[in-house]
Order: C-alpha cells, then structure tokens, then sequence
C-alpha cells in the first residue's frame, strides 16, 4: 500500500520561510511526477510547482522566484522550499506523486499540511 505523508506546515510571518516534506512509501518501482498543490478556503485545489524523475521543474506564476522544489529519488522524497511568504500564499498544501507500485501508474495524495502566513 503507498502513502505520501507530508510535514514542515506551520505558522510563519509574511517574508518568513518554511519548508515542506513528503515522504512516499510502500511497494514502490518507480515515481515520475511529484508536485505540490495548494487550496485556500473557497477556492479550487491548484498546482504549485511539480518536478518530473529527471528533474525538470515548472512552478505557477505567483510562485516563481520564491518557491523552489527538488526531489530525492533515493528516498522517494519531495520537498518545496517557500522563501519570501505571502498572506496569499496561506493555504493547505498537498503532495502529489504518480506512482508505479503493485498496480499501474497511479496518481496519489497526501493528506495535506496547513501553511498560515499571517502577522
């Protein structure tokens, strides 16, 4: 059974940092993507930045130049680096990782991680 569990949410004042974890495991052949969205109350779940195996990234555009993701494929591991936070940026944060295991590709959730930005 695969799970993604996500840590490193929290508090932070505008312009802090945080950084988030998410750990897959499991029966686990292969994981292409890994990516972390986001979603503020009242609002649709968003992509924030995703990482391919070979380590392509792309970010969205209110993300650029603040965020930064990597990955650690020998530890299954996603990470998201969040520098000069933003009220805007508040938000539960989710990992998301296509992953091959005991059945064909399949993409899996975490369970989320609240990042508050706030004074």
């Amino acid at each position: 059974q695969v799970q993604l569990v996500e840590s490193g949410g929290g508090l932070v004042q505008p312009g802090g940092s945080l950084r988030l974890s998410c750990a897959a495991s499991g029966s686990i052949f292969s994981i292409s993507f890994m990516g972390w969205y986001r979603q503020a109350p009242g609002k649709q779940r968003e992509l924030v930045a995703g990482i391919t195996s070979a380590g392509s990234t792309n970010y969205a555009d209110p993300v650029k130049g603040r965020f930064t993701i990597s990955r650690d494929n020998a530890k299954n591991t996603v990470y998201l680096q969040m520098n000069s936070l933003k009220p805007e940026d508040t938000a539960v944060y989710y990992c998301n990782a296509e992953i091959t295991a005991m059945t064909p590709a399949y993409y899996y959730w975490g369970q989320g991680t609240q990042v508050t930005v706030s004074s």
